[in-house]
């Protein structure tokens, strides 16, 4: 085993392609990654991101705010998937009111 250190995630195949990217403190951001290093910083053109909810910081709402070209700090990274291929579901663990 070489002393290299090899990231878990190959960020090559989601390079110029639409990304989701949730960060730590609940803030969450779309756009097009165009590069990322070792330790996992992100560059994004065209990000998105969506606002918080007011009463429940941990909940985003449809709102949204236009940032640009914008770099993410792998320390603060969570999560990153593609936005190609993915759909939002209803969560099927809330109970309906009254049970």
């Amino acid at each position: 085993m070489s002393g290299r250190k090899e990231t878990v995630l190959d960020l090559a195949k989601f390079i110029d392609k639409g990304v989701q990217v949730k960060l730590t403190g609940g803030r969450q951001v779309t756009g097009t990654l165009k590069g990322y290093d070792q330790l996992l910083n992100l560059v994004l053109d065209e990000a998105v991101e969506f606002l918080r909810d007011a009463d429940d910081p941990l909940k985003t709402t449809d709102q949204t705010r236009r940032l640009g070209l914008i770099v993410c700090r792998g320390t603060a990274v969570m999560l990153v998937s593609p936005t190609d291929g993915t759909d939002e579901i209803a969560n099927p663990f809330l109970q309906p009111d009254g049970i």
